[in-house]
């Protein structure tokens, strides 16, 4: 039960942080609140089969910054990469 409890905050976190950074709309809705609860989940997983008790603090502190994080990362280097990549085909297409 505590599996999705924490994996349910981490999407909301992920889709908070969507809407706290620019350049959304490079990507979709979904995409950083899946990955978040992804790699939380993923993380929580992986913590409890190394001996870690799944009503401890830092199991979730640990899990749902991992998520978090991973989010953040997402949200900062798709609208970058995206740009980059939108601009190099269209110097392509305009050439052809």
């Amino acid at each position: 039960m505590e599996l999705l409890f924490v994996t349910l905050i981490s999407f909301f976190i992920g889709l908070g942080l969507r809407y706290g950074f620019p350049g959304r709309d490079t990507y979709g809705v979904a995409l950083t609140p899946a990955v978040a609860a992804a790699v939380t989940a993923i993380v929580w997983v992986g913590l409890t089969w190394l001996g870690w008790k799944f009503d401890g603090g830092w199991i979730w502190v640990v899990s749902l910054a991992a998520g978090g994080v991973v989010s953040l990362v997402l949200a900062l280097l798709i609208p970058r990469s995206r740009k980059t990549g939108d601009e190099e085909l269209l110097q392509q297409l305009s050439r052809a």
